[in-house]
């Protein structure tokens, strides 16, 4: 009978178990598709998801090439998403996105940590660092959750995949994130509401544009057309993923404008009075900023590494094949 060791939650090791007892574990929750298997006495520790004996326990979709090949038709596949209810496993996103990290985190730390260093690069380059930003961070994320989303599939996959995005789809992936971008920032230009319901709706798109192909308006209004129907949820997650990075922006935002309120009131409100001290001013705001940028970026690093999994299991949950 064959039988199997598992590496739980509490990262110790358990078994031998059979096949059967395996399962009654998957059942009550205790293993979940990232969790560490190994086969008999083999060598190697591969994720439950890549035992295909499990795969009617896990309610895995088809097969990894399946998966991630280009709908033959794209706009039936984009009616055949949009005509079924939306599903967004909250419990099952979070706990995806620490399993994810623990069993790939040799992957996953490198992988997150490039997209991340070249999206801080960007962003700070003097003169057109805004404009590169713009325009290759969909590129970059776009290259990031198509390398994550192989890797929690069970596909072969390395580091260097985070670039396919250069690669593959250039264009689109580009105009993905440069359209969305700059409708977002119109949107908190001319009302904050649009803007934000925007900036969530929209995160997908770059995954949908370089897992499934599909043109950069399509992805946009797939993205859109989902996430907004579990817009709330969708929310939730990404507040939860992402709250150190949350929290420093809220407290950056207030230690700086405390300051700037400080110094006004130390002059009757009266702004000329100002004008002699404001370089001093000037220079403690920007040093100020960039304690605050540097803190706000190193938690985005640290948010991103579990945030991925997170992300991506709700891209599997909004646009993965369905089960019975």
């Amino acid at each position: 009978m064959d039988s199997y060791k598992i590496i739980g939650g509490d990262r110790r090791e358990y078994g031998p178990v059979n096949a059967d007892e395996l399962r009654q574990w998957i059942n009550d929750g205790r293993l979940n598709a990232e969790s560490q298997v190994q086969a008999g006495d083999g060598p190697d520790w591969k994720p439950l998801s890549a035992f295909p004996e499990f795969a009617d326990a896990l309610h895995l979709p088809p097969p990894p090439s399946a998966l991630s090949a280009a709908p033959v038709n794209p706009k039936e596949w984009a009616n055949q998403v949009l005509a079924r209810e939306p599903e967004l496993r909250l419990g099952e996103c979070l706990s995806s996105g620490v399993s994810f990290f623990t069993a790939n985190a040799a992957f996953v730390i490198p992988a997150v940590f490039i997209a991340w260093l070249l999206n801080l690069v960007m962003a700070f380059l003097p003169l057109i660092g805004g404009i590169l930003h713009l325009l290759l961070n969909g590129v970059v994320m776009g290259g990031l959750y198509l390398a994550c989303l192989r890797r929690m599939r069970g596909e072969a996959t390395a580091v260097s995949d985070v670039f396919a995005g250069f690669k593959l789809c250039f264009v689109q992936l580009m105009l993905a994130g440069a359209i969305s971008g700059l409708l977002t920032q119109f949107g908190f230009l001319f009302c904050l509401l649009p803007g934000f319901y925007l900036l969530v709706a929209w995160t997908l798109a770059p995954a949908l544009v370089a897992d499934k192909r599909l043109e950069f308006w399509s992805a946009m209004e797939l993205s859109r057309k989902m996430v907004g129907r579990v817009w709330l949820q969708y929310l939730l997650l990404l507040v939860l993923v992402f709250l150190p990075f949350i929290v420093l922006q809220l407290l950056g935002t207030i230690n700086i404008g405390t300051h700037v309120f400080a110094a006004l009131r130390e002059v009757n409100f009266d702004v000329t009075r100002l004008l002699p001290n404001i370089s001093e001013l000037l220079r403690d705001l920007g040093a100020r900023s960039l304690f605050w940028a540097l803190g706000m970026q190193a938690a985005l690093l640290i948010c991103q590494f579990f945030a991925v999994g997170a992300l991506l299991r709700a891209y599997e949950n909004l646009f993965g094949p369905r089960h019975s």
